[in-house]
């Protein structure tokens, strides 16, 4: 009978309660306890009653008190925020069975077969694989030698090697997906506080730790060329296998059991060849879903190092009250008037200094550093200074912006092709002119970004096209 029918109709009540996650923990708990208990059949309802309490007390669970449903009677006896009532509620809905054993006069308690595989489920959730790739690959390698060792060569062995090569290139991919969603979190983070977070949470996470098993010595590479010799090798044998068994059916009567065995024997060779060339294909997708995912990951850290590098360098244009002050400068009439209060009132002890690579492993200079009051300077000098002084410098000029908007320029039309990024340095200035489009002209359409551009140097990026005023 298929497990989907035996599941009873109160098993999903559990997925509905407030307290869902504290019932994942106790039959996970239980399910655990049940498989160390040594010489039984399982566990007493006393046993899983005290499994629940150190439970509630080991994880600090705070129980929420769950609606009652119509036609649903209270248990007076076992209230539903004690141990006994949580198990009785298990028992109820079906994840627990409980059976009366007549040597022990007690109740025990077993798993359904259905209940199994929620539970197990239940465990892969609550904790973090590290070793499930590393374990794949080993996995395929191990299973191909076992075979090739083996005289009767089992061909079920190269079926299991085949399903964990298709659950490893699935591992891939989903980790390429979850590269894809960290860098979607990093650049929208508008300052370095955010960016700082995004980062160790991607150090910490369990993509990178797989990231770092795959790509270590230990791993692929080790056993990249020692998997495609194990093929080749078991092709070629098999091969070789069939081509003796052809030559014996000639010389075998039609209808005689050495001719059965000699065709259950050509048949077994034919799914031989076709289960490792199934495998060998599987392989090679691994293979270049794992180059994949290096570049990808290279493409990935180039973007993220320019984000931060634009955020430290110019900030975020929204948040940044020097640009939003040198704007309302730039519309206002009294502009000189303003510039020149502020001039009257700004004075400084010591020129500011910028803060490079070495400025914190350094060894400071004391005698530079030292504290030295300057005098003040009369009006007149005070009016070669510029407000351009105290804002920090952009990491491009204006005048290399329009020039390299210029360049990519046709018709009128700013428009970019495979040329127009060759460097990082250009991505950054098209990301630049596109914010600065996108923020002048809100509701304009003239801005437009199309399809996926790839260029030689590997860089990809957006199709924009910036139409003229």
């Amino acid at each position: 009978m298929i497990l989907k029918k035996k599941i009873p109709n109160d098993f999903y009540k559990l997925f509905r309660t407030k307290n869902r996650e504290a019932y994942m923990q106790f039959v996970t708990a239980i399910y655990e306890e049940n498989n160390e208990v040594y010489a039984s059949l399982g566990l007493t309802q006393e046993e899983c009653t005290l499994i629940i309490e150190n439970t509630i007390e080991r994880s600090k669970i705070v129980w929420q008190e769950d609606d009652i449903e119509e036609g649903e009677t209270p248990d007076a006896l076992f209230p539903s925020d004690s141990p006994s009532g949580m198990l009785n509620h298990l028992i109820r809905w079906g994840w627990l069975k409980s059976d009366f054993d007549e040597k022990l006069n007690t109740c025990v308690i077993s798993f359904p077969e259905y209940s199994q595989l929620f539970v197990e489920l239940f465990k892969k959730l609550q904790s973090d694989d590290d070793s499930r790739e590393r374990e794949s690959m080993l996995s395929i390698y191990s299973a191909l030698f076992t075979y090739h060792s083996d005289h009767e060569k089992n061909n079920d062995i190269l079926k299991s090697a085949l399903r964990t090569s298709k659950s490893l290139g699935q591992l891939l991919s989903n980790m390429q997906d979850g590269m894809r969603s960290y860098f979607d979190e990093l650049s929208s983070q508008k300052h370095f506080i955010g960016i700082q977070q995004v980062l160790v949470e991607e150090i910490n996470n369990s993509d990178s730790k797989k990231y770092a098993i795959l790509t270590t010595t230990d791993s692929f590479y080790r056993y990249k060329e020692a998997v495609k010799e194990l093929i080749s090798e078991i092709l070629n044998e098999n091969d070789e296998k069939k081509a003796v068994l052809l030559k014996e059916k000639n010389s075998l009567e039609a209808g005689t059991l050495l001719q059965k065995r000699n065709e259950y024997r050509l048949q077994y060779c034919e799914e031989t060849s076709r289960v490792v060339m199934q495998l060998e294909r599987e392989f090679d997708v691994i293979e270049r879903k794992y180059n994949k995912l290096i570049e990808q990951k290279t493409i990935f850290a180039k973007r993220a190092l320019a984000r931060i590098h634009y955020i430290l360098q110019e900030g975020v244009s929204e948040e940044d009250n020097i640009i939003k002050l040198i704007n309302l400068l730039d519309r206002s009439a009294r502009k000189e008037e303003i510039l020149a209060k502020m001039r009257d009132r700004m004075c400084f002890s010591s020129q500011f200094k910028n803060i490079s690579d070495n400025s914190f492993s350094g060894r400071r200079d004391r005698g530079e550093g030292a504290f030295a009051p300057e005098t003040l300077k009369s009006a007149e000098t005070e009016t070669e200074q510029h407000m351009s002084d105290f804002v920090p410098k952009p990491l491009y000029t204006r005048k290399e912006l329009q020039s390299f908007r210029s360049k990519n320029t046709v018709n009128g039309n700013f428009v970019t092709t495979e040329q127009t990024v060759q460097s990082v340095e250009d991505l950054e200035k098209l990301l630049f002119l596109w914010q600065e489009e996108t923020e002048e002209r809100l509701a304009d359409d003239n801005v437009q970004v199309d399809g996926e551009i790839r260029s030689r140097e590997g860089l990809t990026y957006s199709k924009l096209v910036i139409g003229s005023n």
